[in-house]
């Protein structure tokens, strides 16, 4: 039996059509696909084109850090922090518009036009940036650039949740956050002669076209994510793009599980409003709460206060940032390592754990307790460490587990409104740091983000489930019969 019988029907009547057949025939089938596991280079260099978009991500957060006095002074605002301060922030903004907007162009074109999609506002973006005169062209370059940022990471969390085969899923959710590490470190070597040649800023801008440009013309001969097609009742495009990402052997096996999770599910139109109450609410609010944590840890702030706590130490702020970037990546690589052997809730456990330990050094180093030279080292020491310790856990893991515990009916809108929750919390941290530094003092501050870390543990404890090796319909129709 083949499905390719039931190509043109939509995915309900599909599903009920099963329902009605003897399907014993199909079953030995799969019994026989499943007992060899497809291989991974089949959907390999799928994901590694949808990490660009995660490598863009990277590369805008970290583009006008070693720019950005250059740039105030060929734009006419030097000096003027708060101007500065909208350079470097309004792209938060235009990312938080970019997350609400992700659930509608997903689920409207499918994952892979809204990669394209996501390009689009980066490259014209970019070069409204590039070429400026004025800050009110750098800001809207700025803006722009930030709804492809918005867009971005839950477009690209959702195809390589998708595409993955379950035994490398982790393996390749990690994919995306050694890409954003790549992106950050790019910014960092693109930006090196800036303070030496006059405009350089503006090639560093000129630069993220290329990649944007990149993910958009690579993105025409990927896999779309079979799990869409099946949604919008293209079963015949679905099984076609399952044996480009899984092997033709696999095809069968694949659609059954689709099918199984289209029958436990309802399959119309999710609204907003649902996920703020009955059998999703739990999900989303484990989901938000999350990346929640993940924020008020206070990683984005250590990002921030980095280069003055090197400086104070002697370390010029160049060499401070590779640090912060090696720690960074070495963490990544060890959670890729790490992801589909240990699974995500114990390398969550044991990342926010050391988070907590690493915020107790630096608190212990803002005391009087500690000695001036001494202070500085364990200072140091405990930034990279949370740096490392985020990038194992906290950094990957719940923008792969989330679209692993979301059902596929709320996939998409559900991401977005997490998404949305990282980005006011990320843009409240980086506004209310600096105030709260002042008025709190390091260690009360360091200790208020090692609260949270704690709490983080806590919750990951009671409310996290372990997905590890799991298909995503065996995930969805485990969650739904738990909530039900």
């Amino acid at each position: 039996m083949r499905f390719s019988m039931y190509k043109r029907m939509p995915s309900k009547d599909y599903t009920d059509i099963i329902d009605i057949e003897d399907s014993s025939a199909l079953s030995q089938n799969d019994v026989k696909q499943g007992s060899t596991k497809p291989s991974w280079k089949h959907s390999f260099l799928h994901v590694l084109v949808a990490t660009i978009s995660s490598f863009l991500f990277g590369y805008h957060l970290g583009v006008v850090n070693e720019p950005l006095e250059s740039i105030s002074s060929d734009l006419g605002f030097n000096g003027n922090t708060l101007a500065e301060g909208l350079v470097v922030s309004t792209c938060l903004g235009g990312a938080f518009v970019g997350s609400l907007l992700s659930s509608w162009v997903v689920d409207g074109i499918g994952r892979r036009k809204a990669f394209q999609l996501c390009a689009l506002p980066m490259i014209v973006g970019a070069a409204i940036s590039a070429t400026a005169n004025k800050i009110q062209g750098m800001l809207l370059g700025r803006l722009l650039v930030g709804v492809g940022m918005g867009l971005g990471p839950p477009v690209a969390a959702l195809y390589v949740t998708e595409v993955s085969p379950a035994y490398v899923r982790g393996t390749y959710g990690s994919f995306i956050q050694i890409a954003t590490c790549l992106g950050l470190m790019g910014a960092l070597v693109v930006g090196i002669p800036v303070k030496q040649i006059v405009g350089w800023w503006r090639v560093c801008f000129w630069v993220s076209a290329i990649p944007a440009a990149v993910l958009a013309f690579a993105m025409m001969f990927c896999a779309e994510s079979p799990h869409w097609l099946f949604k919008q009742g293209r079963i015949a495009e679905a099984e076609t793009e399952f044996e480009k990402l899984l092997g033709a052997s696999h095809v069968n096996a694949a659609m059954m599980e689709l099918s199984k999770s289209d029958r436990d599910g309802d399959s119309d139109t999710v609204e907003f409003s649902e996920l703020l109450h009955g059998r999703y609410f739990r999900v989303v609010f484990i989901g938000s709460t999350l990346f929640g944590l993940q924020q008020l840890s206070g990683i984005n702030a250590v990002f921030y206060f980095s280069s003055t706590v090197f400086r104070s130490a002697g370390v010029p702020s160049n060499l401070a940032n590779v640090f912060i970037g090696i720690a960074n990546l070495s963490g990544s690589i060890i959670a890729m390592a790490l992801m589909d052997k240990v699974g995500r809730k114990l390398l969550l456990l044991c990342s926010f754990s050391g988070m907590a330990v690493s915020m107790g050094i630096q608190v212990f180093s803002a005391s009087s307790y500690a000695a001036t030279l001494g202070a500085l080292y364990l200072s140091v020491g405990g930034m990279l460490l949370f740096v490392l310790t985020f990038a194992v856990g906290a950094g990957p893991v719940p923008g792969l587990l989330l679209p692993e515990i979301f059902p596929s009916r709320i996939r998409a809108r559900a991401m977005a409104f997490c998404m949305s929750v990282h980005w006011v919390i990320n843009f409240l941290v980086g506004l209310l740091f600096l105030r709260l530094l002042e008025q709190l003092g390091a260690q009360l501050l360091y200790s208020i983000f090692c609260t949270f870390c704690l709490m983080a543990v806590i919750f990951v404890k009671r409310n996290v489930l372990e997905t590890k090796g799991k298909t995503l319909q065996e995930i969805e129709i485990a969650l739904l019969q738990e909530y039900r």
